[in-house]
């Protein structure tokens, strides 16, 4: 299926061709369209255009009017003001266009693919071996699957990678624990949950932690592990897989539960770049990007400086010859430009981590991992507050766990939705509930741009009122609902009807999906899909009180609607799936 070239794309060249006519000198000039409230369009462009060419704006706006071409596109040119054009299209051309869209068997609403599209390593989802997934790895975990989502969409060739921490010096107290407590991570039953595996991993991590800190020679003996664990001794890798191994089945249930695919070949963590990280040194102390400093591998920086005026280098081998987080991130760079053929590395983390990907960037720069042909770009992100305005703890202080505050979405959202169901069992109040409740939480997130903090507020993010996903998934609901109801009618476009304002608005709204979605993915920027849907959601609500469906004049009308309504819901259905969340067909 052909993509549909979007109406105010068509728009666009009529305007920028009558442009050129009047103006042949200026060559091709942009006629700077948008969206207005006084007709279906504006055109700003012609100020800028007469300035330039020292013309009158006004005389040139009635030049360019006089060779706009209609072509059954547009209704009506009119010059308004210093110089501005206001165009309202034909009623015919709104329907047509939709009815296009509406014919793509694709599901992909006649939305275009990007034209150069690349290949995107994106680095999101992040969690800890042996702890605890709590509300900051909500973030990253939701706005890299939409991300995810948006740039697949678009054509981009994604290589998702979940960066975990699997490494490090906490390993070695772990593995000497259950070497000398070799039964402490055994399973009973055949099929473990993902509670019972946290709950085995966080008893083993606070035994061993309390050991460590009371029993000088088992701190020794744990020292010592971390040693054999770095070397790559087989029985010491062999107990530390059992950690990472207990550690994804947690994962996986929790992802399961936030309605997320996580594949096991995408989860690379720490580990995973340890035969690089020797040589990932040596190339950038060749280089001379980094140098010896008090016996550490320290590449400066001229613009950073700490409180006292000095230099803040980035270690990438500490002076006792251990590696810290740099050298592993930057032998991930090379392994995704060099291995993956990465043009783009995204990375959703914490703002709280900007330096640090500062600094790393601008070192894989200068060594020339990074260039004109290879961006990398940390997709920062905010804070979740409670409804107090401060980081969202527990009443007794503590980081509040995701599986808690997922459970507790899902009682909140199922209680809405046994409230208003007519007809649905237990079983199906069960699954919208989780489906409304996941959604809740996840448009919550999304529809805050990324690098702002949000109020985690679950009544207002379940509240049938509102920009909330429940609104939009309650609207694509009652669509589904009037299709099921209209008997023998069908949805049919008749793009010879006049349609009323309502009608038209939706119309131009529905038109403009591939634009958002094209600039949410380049932007990454799932917030500007968020709104795009809230106000469709609205202007469905608008068109559904003002334009009876069911009841309209005539059969052709009928069909007209139940048209507007069907290409109204599958345009919720395909944007909703592109933030990751469901719209179920009956609430």
């Amino acid at each position: 299926m052909a993509s549909v070239t979007s109406l105010s794309d068509s728009v666009h060249q009529r305007l920028a061709a009558a442009l050129s006519a009047a103006l042949p000198q200026a060559g091709s000039a942009d006629p700077l369209l948008r969206r207005s409230d006084r007709a279906d369009f504006q055109a700003n462009g012609i100020l800028a255009l007469a300035k330039k060419e020292k013309a009158n704006p006004r005389e040139l706006a009635m030049q360019v009017v006089s060779r706009v071409e209609s072509g059954g596109l547009i209704a009506d040119v009119e010059v308004s003001g210093p110089g501005f054009l206001n165009v309202t299209l034909t009623d015919r051309a709104i329907t047509g266009n939709l009815a296009a869209r509406y014919a793509d068997d694709t599901g992909r609403l006649g939305v275009p693919l990007a034209e150069q599209p690349g290949t995107t390593v994106i680095d999101y989802a992040q969690p800890n071996v042996a702890k605890e997934m709590h509300v900051g790895h909500l973030r990253s975990a939701v706005i890299g699957d939409s991300v995810t989502q948006l740039l697949e969409f678009t054509g981009e060739s994604v290589v998702r990678r979940h960066h975990i921490g699997d490494w490090g010096t906490q390993f070695g107290m772990l593995i000497q624990y259950l070497d000398e407590h070799p039964h402490e991570l055994d399973h009973q039953a055949g099929e473990v949950s993902g509670e019972e595996a946290m709950s085995n991993l966080d008893r083993l991590y606070k035994a061993a932690r309390k050991l460590f800190d009371a029993d000088e020679e088992f701190k020794t003996r744990a020292r010592r592990r971390v040693v054999d664990l770095q070397a790559g001794d087989p029985q010491t890798l062999a107990t530390w897989q059992k950690f990472v191994d207990e550690s994804k089945i947690y994962f996986f249930s929790v992802f399961e539960k936030l309605d997320m695919e996580i594949r096991d070949a995408d989860i690379v963590g720490e580990s995973g770049y340890n035969d690089m990280l020797a040589e990932t040194c040596r190339l950038l102390e060749e280089s001379g990007v980094a140098e010896r400093s008090e016996g550490a591998l320290c590449v400066f920086f001229d613009d950073i400086k700490g409180p006292d005026g000095k230099p803040v280098p980035l270690i990438v081998q500490k002076s006792d010859g251990g590696y810290g987080y740099a050298a592993t991130d930057l032998s991930a760079i090379r392994d995704r430009v060099f291995g993956l053929k990465a043009d783009t590395l995204l990375y959703v983390v914490d703002a709280r981590q900007s330096l640090h990907f500062k600094m790393v960037f601008e070192t894989a720069r200068r060594a020339g991992w990074l260039n004109e042909d290879v961006k990398a770009v940390q997709l920062a992100f905010g804070t979740v507050l409670g409804k107090d305005g401060k980081p969202f703890k527990t009443r007794e202080g503590e980081t509040v766990r995701l599986v808690d505050l997922l459970d507790e979405a899902i009682d909140r959202a199922s209680a809405v939705v046994r409230e208003k169901a007519q007809d649905l069992s237990e079983e199906e109040i069960a699954e919208r509930g989780a489906q409304v409740g996941v959604g809740a939480v996840k448009y919550a997130d999304l529809s805050t741009s990324a690098n702002r903090d949000y109020k985690f507020d679950l009544d207002q993010m379940v509240s049938l009122n509102g920009d909330t996903s429940v609104y939009l998934q309650y609207a694509y609901a009652r669509i589904q609902s009037i299709l099921r109801k209209a008997g023998a009618s069908r949805p049919a476009a008749h793009p010879e009807l006049e349609l009323h304002a309502a009608e038209r608005a939706l119309g131009l709204h529905l038109d403009s999906f591939a634009e958002t979605v094209a600039e949410a993915a380049r932007e990454y920027a799932p917030h500007k899909l968020a709104a795009y849907l809230y106000q469709l959601a609205s202007l469905y609500t608008t068109f559904y009180d003002k334009c009876p469906v069911l009841k309209a004049g005539t059969g052709e009308q009928i069909e007209n609607r139940l048209f507007l309504c069907d290409v109204t819901a599958r345009t919720l259905h395909r944007g909703m799936a592109l933030l990751g969340i469901r719209t179920p067909e009956r609430l």
